[in-house]
């Protein structure tokens, strides 16, 4: 498809916003938003990234956009094992920085606790995303059969209040068909979640004849044209989750 400029971008979010399929871009101002650009990601261009960052702002989001990374086209944490600059499997590097710890800052728009350097003391659960699915089938939306929630102790516990939640979508070729719960266990999410008060969706999306790396559908694969709506397959099916959990 050619590429569109944020302004052209833009104006079709309000289109779609005008009949229903996503909501008012009002709820936009003044939202945190963090991006972030390592300088050897030659898997999506910087300037991709800038026309993001450029759209979020223009709608008046909080951006904040840390393009002060060598990393390759990865996630990048404490617990990576990918030296920074590599874009390699399973896509996890380690730069000797804390994004988490960064990107937290910003949504929570207050300091977060540090991340726990004890054992973790949640449970990772292991749930069936097919009742999530429209139609009940997850492999026909190239969503995997199970889904996973890290809950720490005090959220299970219900002591101390509300606990906020994390939606973690993994990356192509990051499925746990794929590299099993490395994206989970190294994300440096749950060494937050913790301390934090913080529970960890990490929905799992699946490989497919026409999505063979396993990626979310953010090119409309499957024949799903609403990939991008409040109506996409894969959407509903993650809010179904969300709503599951109380969000």
């Amino acid at each position: 498809m050619p590429r569109k400029t944020p302004a052209q971008l833009e104006q079709l979010t309000r289109e779609r916003a005008a009949a229903g399929r996503v909501d008012p871009v009002a709820n936009l101002s003044g939202d945190p938003v963090w991006l972030y650009h390592g300088g050897n990601d030659k898997t999506v261009d910087r300037p991709v990234n800038d026309d993001l960052a450029a759209y979020h702002r223009d709608f008046g989001a909080n951006v904040s956009y840390d393009t002060s990374s060598a990393a390759g086209h990865a996630w990048v944490s404490p617990l990576g094992k990918v030296p920074c600059a590599t874009t390699a499997s399973p896509y996890v590097n380690t730069c000797g920085t804390d994004p988490e710890r960064d990107m937290l800052t910003h949504l929570f728009g207050a300091p977060v606790h540090p991340a726990t350097t004890a054992p973790l003391d949640g449970t990772l659960v292991r749930f069936d995303q097919n009742r999530h699915v429209p139609g009940g089938n997850a492999a026909a939306v190239s969503m995997g059969k199970d889904g996973f929630a890290y809950v720490p102790k005090a959220c299970a516990e219900g002591s101390g209040g509300a606990c906020r939640l994390m939606v973690a979508l993994h990356g192509c070729q990051q499925t746990y068909g794929q590299i099993g719960d490395t994206f989970m266990s190294q994300a440096y999410l749950n060494e937050y979640a913790d301390t934090n008060r913080m529970i960890v969706l990490y929905p799992q999306a699946t490989t497919a004849l026409d999505n063979p790396r396993g990626c979310w559908n953010w090119w409309g694969y499957g024949g799903d044209t609403h990939y991008a709506d409040k109506s996409g397959k894969q959407i509903t099916a993650i809010m179904s989750m969300v709503k599951q959990l109380g969000g």
